[in-house]
């Protein structure tokens, strides 16, 4: 069992990377179909930790690392340079417990594991506000900027948004100078698009999707107890999530998923 070689790895780093690789490719879904987004995230989140934890040997001096790379080798899976052209590559960012300056190191990161330049899509998920405090066009700025730079840098093709109501996605649309290319709707918040946002959308070009998400994909305390299930003794209550990517690879002439994992982050804030 890796699990104590884990653990003490954990308690040196400053930061974790922990990238699922295609879930396709091994066993984090081939059991039972999780029920909520949520589970899948937590699911994948334990069963990778699980998987890296007992790869590390106890009687080999383990380098500390600052930031320490939680993945499971055989499930990475590059992109083949000669299959780009026919593939969409899609993500979609839920900040956590961080701010705007994290979408670089995210898309970044996405960019590394699958062995692309850029990434075709990137819709970002509404960021985290306060209690009592409404999203705004204000608090959305910083965000869209960083993903304005990334636009303009051709790291990403296009960007959209997630939840955001006619309003709101108007003020963005005349503000941005790279407009928001679709907007995301929860169908469980309303089983028909709301025909104002349709009117907007359909006059100014945006894609309206669905997505079953709920607001808060990925929580601080289940991500801390898919910690403390995966490793033993482990301070999960140190860790927190500062912000997840899920990304899909699609065949563009089929339609078809040929790829699909989640990127996560996650700082630890020592007592």
């Amino acid at each position: 069992m890796g699990t104590e070689g884990a653990r003490v790895l954990l308690e040196s780093a400053g930061r974790l990377t922990l990238q699922t690789g295609n879930l396709l490719n091994w066993g984090c879904q081939r059991k039972k179909c999780p029920a909520t987004p949520s589970e899948e995230v937590r699911d994948c989140i334990q069963k990778t930790l699980t998987e890296w934890s007992s790869k590390i040997g106890q009687d080999q001096n383990q380098e500390t690392q600052e930031v320490l790379e939680c993945t499971v080798a055989q499930a990475i899976e590059k992109i083949n340079p000669e299959e780009r052209d026919e593939l969409k590559v899609s993500a979609k960012l839920f900040i956590v417990g961080s701010n705007s300056s994290s979408i670089r190191d995210a898309v970044d990161l996405a960019c590394s594991a699958l062995g692309v330049a850029q990434l075709d899509s990137v819709i970002i998920a509404p960021p985290p506000v306060e209690d009592g405090i409404n999203l705004s066009l204000e608090y959305l700025q910083p965000y869209w900027k960083e993903l304005e730079n990334l636009v303009q840098n051709k790291k990403i093709v296009a960007i959209g948004t997630s939840d955001l109501d006619k309003t709101l996605l108007e003020q963005l649309y005349l503000w941005a100078q790279v407009k928001p290319s679709s907007n995301q709707v929860n169908l469980a918040s309303c089983c028909v698009m709301p025909p104002d946002l349709t009117a907007f959308a359909k006059e100014c070009d945006i894609q309206l999707l669905t997505h079953n998400d709920p607001k808060e994909l990925l929580c601080e305390a289940s991500f801390q107890e898919a910690l403390q299930e995966s490793i033993q003794n482990v301070k999960a209550n140190e860790w927190i999530p500062l912000w997840l990517l899920r990304y899909s690879v699609i065949v563009k002439s089929r339609g078809i998923i040929k790829s699909k994992g989640y990127i996560i982050q996650a700082k630890r804030n020592a007592s």
